[in-house]
């Protein structure tokens, strides 16, 4: 009998990165303006579609956030000749899912087909995205529920933190709310009003359809020209309709300290965060792999600090938010509230400490990016997966070859780019807000440094959530 005898003292040393080479995509457009996508996938009979409109919640009215999410979760709502309940049986038919997301720049619609259902996968699509209904009986439905659920989201600490965070980093800034709106704005909303949104933002020019999976490249295109080709703009429709233009962000927070008033909470939600930069950014690939070290892994300094030394947290982490325009940089956690202040305190000094005295040491630069690299091919196994990278390459207007680049890109960045990276955070533009007891984290926090508190009670929640 052979009998292999294995080491299992030290770990195995790690290969060579594998290779990657994202597939051939073709890009063609069609006769009204819209973008059409194709990747050939032939190892599995599906395909995957979707859909990206190039706004979301930043293109809202200023008096109306919330429109963008809620008119795209209206459209599978009724359209054409067929209810809510005939999309939903049709779906069934074909196999397939509708999914919708809406971000800050762009609405996403995604479903999933055998490729032998792809010309009626296609039909349904062309009729939910071209031809809604939004009857108000709908609008009136589901604006119920995203007020049911604003104020389910008013007891959750981490959704209190987070909406309490964009609105103080964004003040007066399309970046200013969450997709999900706000209560008074869902409350003053027209069922016209979602109809004249449809009618302006959704237009051909600014679609992109990305379908990935078995078949050519040619039968995608066809099919999509067939489902979509006779999609005409309205008459509120723009001559030449390009991607909103967004507003520089604000370089300084409206204010540096604000607590979220929650008397008896036995932790704290923290977050710190800024303004930090738009995806474009040429040391995007340095930013990745200072959040690696910083945040963005178990055994980050944060987490290694605040969770393993101090043992404040179960766990805290850090990440950068690429958007269109500057994106914010945000350091999460949950800490016990009698150390608050020393949570807060130790984020910062760890955040100050890579910028200057403590840079990234070579262990955290190949740990941080073997993170990063090793698994990379894995993003794009399946047709989803691809679908969903392309609709990055379309939404930032990034080059062709950005996945390919994206593993040597990572190893060339050295310890010196991650310091000059470190020092884009800086301490005096930074936000803390923290939702917890005012009167057992407040006397710690004045010792910070960071300035005269606002502070919110729950009513100050109420009109504006």
């Amino acid at each position: 009998m052979l009998v292999t005898i294995v080491d299992r003292s030290r770990l195995p040393e790690p290969g060579p990165d594998p290779d990657f080479h994202f597939p051939v995509v073709s890009r063609r457009r069609l006769s009204t303006g819209m973008h059409v996508w194709t990747v050939e996938q032939r190892e599995v009979p599906v395909l995957s579609f979707l859909l990206m409109l190039s706004s979301g919640a930043a293109s809202d009215p200023a008096d109306r956030p919330g429109l963008a999410s809620l008119t795209a979760d209206l459209l599978d709502e009724g359209s054409g000749t067929r209810s809510a309940l005939e999309i939903e049986d049709a779906l069934s038919r074909l196999g397939a899912q509708l999914e919708t997301e809406v971000g800050s720049d762009a609405t996403v619609l995604s479903l999933l087909t055998l490729s032998r259902f792809k010309d009626a996968a296609l039909d349904l699509l062309a009729e939910i995205v071209c031809r809604p209904r939004l009857a108000a009986a709908d609008v009136d439905r589901v604006r119920d529920l995203r007020l049911t659920r604003l104020m389910q989201l008013r007891d959750l600490a981490p959704a209190v933190a987070d909406r309490t965070l964009i609105r103080v980093l964004y003040p007066d800034h399309p970046y200013g709310h969450l997709p999900l709106g706000t209560t008074r704005s869902l409350q003053g909303l027209r069922p016209e009003e979602v109809a004249a949104f449809h009618a302006t933002m959704w237009r051909p020019p600014a679609v992109t359809l990305v379908a990935v999976g078995d078949a050519t490249h040619q039968e995608m295109y066809d099919a999509v020209e067939r489902a979509f080709g006779s999609w005409s703009p309205g008459a509120a429709t723009p001559a030449h309709p390009t991607v909103p233009e967004l507003p520089p962000p604000p370089d300084r927070p409206a204010a540096r300290l604000v607590i979220v008033n929650r008397p008896g909470a036995a932790q704290s939600e923290v977050r710190i965060a800024q303004v930090a930069v738009p995806r474009q950014t040429p040391d995007y690939h340095a930013l990745l792999v200072l959040n690696a070290i910083l945040g963005g892994q178990f055994v980050s300094r944060l987490n290694m600090n605040l969770r393993e030394d101090k043992g404040y947290t179960y766990g805290a982490r850090s990440g950068f938010e690429f958007r269109r325009a500057a994106g914010p940089f945000a350091v999460q956690a949950a800490v016990q509230t009698k150390v608050t202040a020393a949570a807060v305190r130790e984020a910062m000094k760890e955040i100050v400490e890579i910028a200057g005295c403590r840079p990234a040491t070579e262990q955290e630069m190949s740990l941080a990016r073997s993170s990063l690299t090793r698994g990379y091919p894995r993003g794009f196994e399946t047709a989803g997966q691809v679908a969903r990278g392309l609709a990055q390459l379309a939404l930032f207007d990034l080059p062709a070859e950005t996945f390919e680049q994206f593993i040597p890109s990572i190893h060339a960045v050295d310890a010196a780019a991650v310091t000059t990276a470190a020092q884009r955070l800086d301490p005096d533009r930074m936000t803390v807000a923290l939702v917890g007891d005012r009167a057992q984290v407040e006397p710690g926090l004045a010792e910070l440094g960071l300035g005269e508190p606002l502070v919110l009670e729950r009513t100050d929640l109420d009109a504006d959530w």
